[in-house]
């Protein structure tokens, strides 16, 4: 099980994998790998790929080339946008008719299977209902519910775990050489995302911008200081998001020049600059997935911490998330009470909901900080700031 040792905390789901990639084995045509964020999905999938498109003692080489997504026995469909959109779809669908050129079978990826339209699904539905003989599809989504019905009746179902943070602690610090004490205090704040504890780990910059958030909402008593915490919060995410992408869009950009023949910094032609252009339109596609990802995840920092606070005030021992603002959360838990601590709590998942329907961030955290800064639990018509304005 070596060639399936980074996968944290899937046990049973790595044994289902291994044996039908097995020679021997005849695998579903179609996966649905579900899972809650963090849990590994696509490395999951990605390391199955290449398992079942792999003829041997080549899986490691495979996976290299798989990981690169430069082997041609895999096609990917992936989004920089909120939506996959229906030409990506049919794009897709007919490559999936093309034969292995190296492996075993050809083998598809759709990751975020859920940001997949009733248009865009319908084209993926045909594809599976007259699979190719020697074609394999793995979808990735949170959740059997986020696709189709009939979509989901016609993959083989495979359920993740929330991995535990002693073990993604452990990984890094045994696999990557990360300090056991750092190792372990970015898998709890991570909430157990594998990547993301990865990151706190090894970005100083990242983990001091998580400190920034906290930082913010403890500030909060006012609503002048809401929406000066709103604000705040929307740079500390667009900070994250530029360190995010700022590196992938220079090697995008010189790989695209070096495939066009072009050194670095040299003039396009005329000819030649619509595929640039079309990089750039992507790139700056992705920075705007990036930001809301971001918000997304300062709200998940955020509902940690307010997470805290009720546990507190409800005077049990919770496990605290965030237990380095131990004292900070004890001191906001007496002075709110229960009743206010969950209500900031459902005004965070609020939030988080809000943005999934695309309401501009800004208003999403001024909403949700309007409500944190109210004596009264919810400043008068605070609920609807990010629906109206």
């Amino acid at each position: 099980m070596e060639y399936w040792a980074e996968i944290v905390g899937q046990p049973e789901a790595v044994r289902t994998l291994d044996a039908a990639a097995a020679p021997d084995a005849a695998p579903a045509h179609a996966w649905l790998i579900t899972g809650p964020p963090g849990s590994g999905r696509s490395n999951l999938a990605f390391r199955f790929a290449a398992a079942l498109i792999s003829r041997g003692p080549d899986r490691e080489a495979v996976f290299a080339q798989v990981r690169a997504r430069t082997h041609p026995d895999l096609g990917v469909l992936t989004t920089q946008k909120l939506l996959i959109d229906i030409k990506a779809a049919r794009d897709i669908v007919t490559t999936a008719h093309y034969s292995p050129a190296e492996g075993r079978y050809r083998v598809i990826v759709i990751e975020d299977a859920d940001r997949m339209p009733e248009r865009t699904s319908n084209v993926l539905l045909k594809a599976l209902e007259e699979p190719p003989e020697r074609t394999i599809w793995i979808l990735c989504a949170p959740s059997e519910a986020d696709l189709l019905p009939t979509i989901r009746s016609r993959a083989r179902s495979l359920r993740l775990v929330t991995p535990g943070s002693a073990d993604i602690a452990r990984l890094l610090h045994e696999r990557d050489g990360m300090d056991a004490e750092l190792a372990e205090r970015a898998a709890r704040l991570a909430q157990s995302h594998i990547g993301m504890a990865r990151r706190l780990a090894s970005d100083p910059e990242a983990l001091a911008r998580r400190e920034r958030t906290l930082d913010a909402a403890l500030g909060v008593q006012t609503l002048g200081d809401a929406m000066r915490a709103a604000a705040t919060l929307v740079k500390v995410a667009e900070a994250d998001a530029a360190a995010l992408t700022e590196t992938l869009d220079q090697r995008e950009r010189e790989d695209a020049l070096r495939s066009l023949g072009l050194p670095a910094g040299a003039a396009i032609p005329p000819q030649m600059r619509s595929q640039i252009r079309a990089l750039e339109e992507d790139q700056k596609r992705r920075a705007t997935r990036s930001l809301r990802d971001g918000i997304d995840r300062i709200l998940t920092d955020l509902l940690s911490l307010f997470r805290d606070v009720l546990l507190t005030g409800l005077h049990g021992e919770p496990a605290l998330i965030n237990r380095e603002r131990a004292a900070a959360i004890t001191d906001l838990a007496e002075r709110w009470g229960p009743e206010r601590a969950l209500a900031v709590v459902t005004a965070v998942e609020v939030a988080r909901e809000r943005l999934g329907r695309g309401i501009t961030p800004g208003l999403v955290l001024e909403a949700l900080f309007a409500t944190q800064s109210s004596a009264d639990t919810l400043v008068p018509g605070a609920s609807e700031i990010g629906a109206h304005r």
